[in-house]
Formats: structure tokens, C-alpha cells, sequence
């Protein structure tokens, strides 16, 4: 038979109980618009009914119900949501990353517009055309050279700006790199922590919240897979356990690990550049293998680290496309990349641009009587195609006297018959470009597939993000905290309590009834 004082306990079980529940609702609604917080429930349970089955005892026709308890207290969170999300975030951080260095390109390319290189050039090739009808005249000759030296002045400003952009662009691979490092070792932190306390049957919601906040951060920089075991002693069967993190993709770096729950271990970072700052290669090594002091992994044994070449790191996220961009050494050996193409290509337009007006130059006569080697040159000769944008510049004969451009053909100071050829350059074929690219051609051609890949990249920043955003309102959906459902629970847990001490006001009745008033007939 139960006890007298058994609806005394059942009702005390369920005021904790409901008190644990208006705690938890009260955590969550607190913590409403903290970041990466998850809303938390209590699960209740029932408690063990008197008498106990195993007893079995056939002169009592059932068993009493001896009230609820609060099971545990666990976080509301969806796993496949997270990995959906943690996908498109590692998508939209290549893709907004490259978007984002595209722009300035653009915006240093600037065209079309009425500053950019094919203006300034138009503006050259129109003053030479004007220098063909007026060739003696000193005006005309002159307005040739400040348009020459403002085509100079444009390759210049292009190229040194675009190098500037890639010296910005290694500085946010520094800062990436050590933000990365940085994540997994407060990763792997959080893991030690959570390997603590779970043992001991406890449930460390907070900690899993700040450890999936970071894993979703990381998943924005590097694309990853996350895999879970349980700790030691005797966890709750609702414990995450401790989180390896291994790099996800279709390249060599698939299958490292950054964080090893079994080990406590991790890998860290490091960007390798060659002598022309492309990335070569990414290794992976684990810091504690550096000696004391020590920063630089190359002086870690080869047999204790990973290094992995850069054309072949294929994990999407927001560092690749720092190196996509920034410029990288392909399988072949050379270097490519965004910027790095189109610093070549002005390079390239450069070099053949200046030879050709210069051997056109040549043949023709200034108003000294000079041709042929005797002619001076309008540029500067470029001894080699690299870095030709960067030096490109009027001769200083030209920049000392006008008289030095040969505008006539048959050495006639009237004839401006080679200023007209001088013109035609823009548009000549077979100059170095291709046999049928001219230089206008070859330049279109670089500024349309800047583009392309520009309006590329932000349609993909559009797409990710609204797949971003669409996995994230599911989980929101799921995880978040809502104001109007915690108030809802808290009026239901409240009325719950209230009932629960009504209960044991009416226990308590009767109990001094029996205790306080019985026996006194007859008295």
C-alpha cells in the first residue's frame, strides 16, 4: 500500500518539474537573440509507478503512477539542417569572396567609361590621325606625346593597382589563415570541455551551441565534414559527443583532419607562396610539433605534415577563392588566377603594343630628317613581356622634342602618312596577339571575360545565398527561439505549477484532517 505522504511527493516532483520547465523557458527567451543560440526543452518523465512491476503482487489489481521528473534538458536542433547549411555557407563564401575581388577589378578597369584604357587610347590614335593632316604643326605634335603619355600612364596605373589589389588580397589569405587556425583550436577546446563533463551524465547545451557556431563559421572558409563520437563513462544517450572535423572536396586535401576528437589533436594552416607571391602549396602540420619558439612549419619533419599543392586544394569556401584570385601555380608550373591573368594579358598587350608602334615608328621620318635606325623611339624599347604594363613609357627623346615623331612616310615634313599607320596599329592584326588579333580585339577580349566571370560570381552569390537562406529559415524554423511559443509554454507551465501546489495544499488538508481531527469522538 502506499504512503500516506506519497501525494505529498508527487505534487513536490511536479512543482520541481515545472520549475525546471519556466527555468528553461525563461534561459530561452533570454537568450532570443543571442547568436548560435538553440532552444532548449525539458523532457519529462514519468516516474516509477508504485508498486514496482518486478514484485508482481496479485492483491493489488494495478499500479499507482508516483508522479513526473525532468528526464533532461536538451537542446531542439536538427543535424541534416545542419549539414545542408553548412554547405551552401562554404559555397557562398567562395563565391561572395570572388565576387568581391572582381569588383575591384572592375572598378580599377573601370570601362567602359571615359577613363579607362580603350578611351585613352581612342584619344591617341584620334590625336594621330589629327597629326596626319597637320603634320608640321607643333600643337598636333604635341597633344600626340601628352596622349602617348597618357597611354603610358594608364597601363601604368592599371597594373600597379591591380599588383596593389594582390598585395591586399595576400594579407586577407594572412588574416583567413590565422582566423581558420584560430577556429579550430577554440574547436578543439570546446571538445576537451564537452569530454568533461558529458562522463558524468550531463548535458552541455551552451557548449554545443559555441561549438556550432564556430563549425558553422569554419564552413564558410573551407568546406568540411563533421563527424561525431560518444565520450567516455556514461553519457546521456542525448550527448553529441566530441566533433572531428575533416576538410571535405573532390582534392588532395579530402580526408585531412582539422580536429581529432580521438586525439585531441589538430592541423593547422599554412599558405606557401613562390617568389612571384602565387600560392605553391597549403600545408597542414599540428602546432605542437613546432619547437619552442618556433612559428615557421617548414622547420617540422616532412613525415609530420601534410603539404598539399595549390591547383589541387579543392576544398570551396572563401580561401580558395582568396587563392583562385590572388594567383596560384597551375599543374604545368605556371601561375594563374584572376588578377594574375589579367596583369599577363596587359603585360602581353603592353609589350606587343609598344614593339609594333615602335617599328612603325621607325619607318617613317621626323622633321629632323631621322629614319630608320636613325629615328628615335616613341616608347621606351621593353626588353621582355613581363611587367611591360608596369614600365611602359615615352621615350624621353620624344618627351625632349616633338620634332622626333616621324609623321611622314617619304620624308616630305607635309607628308603625315606614317602618323596614319601610326593610327592603324590599334587595329593591325598579327602583332604578337594572334594572327587575327589586333590589339583592340585582344584588349576587348580580356575586358569581356572579366565580365563574364564577374556576372558569373554574382549570380552565384544571388543563388547561393538564397538557398543560404532558405536552409537557414528551415533551422531557424526549428532551432530558434520564439517569443510567442515561450510565452505560450510559459503560461502552460505556470498554470501546470500552480495546479501542482493546489495539489499539495489539498494533500495537506487532508492530512491534518486525519492527524489533527480524527479520534476526537466522544471526547
Amino acid at each position: 500500500m502506499g504512503s500516506t505522504f506519497g501525494g505529498l511527493e508527487i505534487a513536490k516532483r511536479a512543482l520541481n518539474t515545472q520549475q525546471s520547465a519556466l527555468y528553461t523557458t525563461s534561459h530561452n527567451i533570454a537568450n532570443a537573440n543571442t547568436e548560435g543560440y538553440t532552444r532548449q526543452r525539458v523532457n519529462f518523465e514519468q516516474t516509477a509507478p508504485y508498486p514496482p512491476a518486478s514484485r508482481n503482487r496479485p492483491e493489488i489489481p494495478g499500479q499507482v503512477g508516483s508522479g513526473v521528473e525532468a528526464g533532461s534538458i536538451e537542446r531542439v536542433r536538427d543535424s541534416f539542417l545542419d549539414v545542408q547549411y553548412r554547405s551552401e555557407n562554404s559555397k557562398l563564401g567562395y563565391y561572395q569572396s570572388k565576387a568581391d575581388a572582381m569588383a575591384q577589378m572592375e572598378t580599377i578597369m573601370n570601362e567602359p567609361s571615359e577613363q579607362g584604357l580603350a578611351n585613352t587610347m581612342d584619344q591617341f590614335w584620334q590625336s594621330l590621325q589629327d597629326l596626319s593632316v597637320n603634320p608640321e604643326d607643333a600643337g598636333a605634335r604635341s597633344v600626340v606625346r601628352q596622349r602617348g603619355v597618357a597611354v603610358a600612364e594608364a597601363f601604368n596605373y592599371i597594373s600597379n593597382s591591380l599588383n596593389s589589389v594582390r598585395a591586399d588580397l595576400q594579407s586577407e589569405i594572412g588574416v583567413t589563415e590565422t582566423e581558420v587556425n584560430s577556429i579550430i583550436d577554440q574547436i578543439n577546446n570546446v571538445n576537451q570541455q564537452i569530454g568533461d563533463i558529458e562522463p558524468h551524465g550531463y548535458l552541455p547545451n551552451d557548449l554545443y551551441d559555441e561549438r556550432d557556431r564556430l563549425i558553422d563559421k569554419l564552413s564558410g572558409i573551407v568546406n568540411i565534414k563533421v563527424s561525431y563520437e560518444k565520450s567516455g563513462g556514461q553519457p546521456s544517450p542525448q550527448a553529441s559527443g566530441k566533433a572531428t572535423i575533416t576538410l571535405a572536396g573532390n582534392g588532395a586535401e579530402s580526408g585531412i583532419k582539422l580536429v581529432d576528437a580521438s586525439s585531441n589533436t589538430v592541423n593547422h594552416f599554412d599558405v606557401g607562396y613562390d617568389g612571384n607571391k602565387d600560392v605553391n602549396t597549403i600545408t597542414f602540420y599540428n602546432p605542437k610539433d613546432l619547437a619552442n619558439g618556433e612559428t615557421d612549419p617548414a622547420t617540422i619533419a616532412a613525415d609530420k605534415k601534410t603539404a598539399v599543392d595549390a591547383y589541387s586544394f579543392q576544398s570551396s569556401g572563401k580561401l580558395k577563392a582568396l587563392v583562385e584570385t590572388n594567383g596560384y601555380v597551375a599543374a604545368n608550373g605556371q601561375a594563374t588566377g584572376e588578377f594574375n591573368k589579367m596583369v599577363a594579358n596587359l603585360d602581353k598587350m603592353a609589350y606587343a603594343f609598344v614593339n609594333t608602334f615602335n617599328t612603325q615608328h621607325q619607318l617613317g621620318t621626323d622633321l629632323e630628317g631621322n629614319t630608320g635606325t636613325d629615328a628615335k623611339l616613341f616608347f621606351t624599347a621593353l626588353a621582355t613581356e613581363k611587367g611591360a604594363a608596369s614600365t611602359i613609357s615615352v621615350s624621353q627623346d620624344i618627351k625632349d622634342s616633338t620634332d622626333y615623331i616621324t609623321a611622314s612616310l617619304n620624308g616630305d615634313s607635309g607628308d603625315g602618312t606614317n602618323a596614319n599607320k601610326l593610327a592603324d596599329v590599334f587595329n593591325q592584326l598579327n602583332v604578337g596577339l594572334g594572327a587575327t588579333t589586333s590589339i583592340n580585339s585582344y584588349y576587348q577580349s580580356a575586358i569581356g571575360e572579366m565580365a563574364v566571370i564577374t556576372q558569373e560570381s554574382n549570380r552565384m552569390v544571388n543563388n547561393a545565398t538564397i538557398l543560404k537562406q532558405q536552409v537557414q529559415e528551415n533551422r531557424q524554423s526549428v532551432s530558434a527561439v520564439s517569443l510567442d511559443e515561450e510565452m505560450t509554454n510559459m503560461i502552460q507551465f505556470q498554470h501546470a505549477y500552480n495546479a501542482a501546489a493546489r495539489s499539495m495544499t489539498t494533500v495537506d488538508e487532508m492530512l491534518d484532517r486525519i492527524i489533527n481531527n480524527m479520534g476526537l469522538v466522544g471526547r
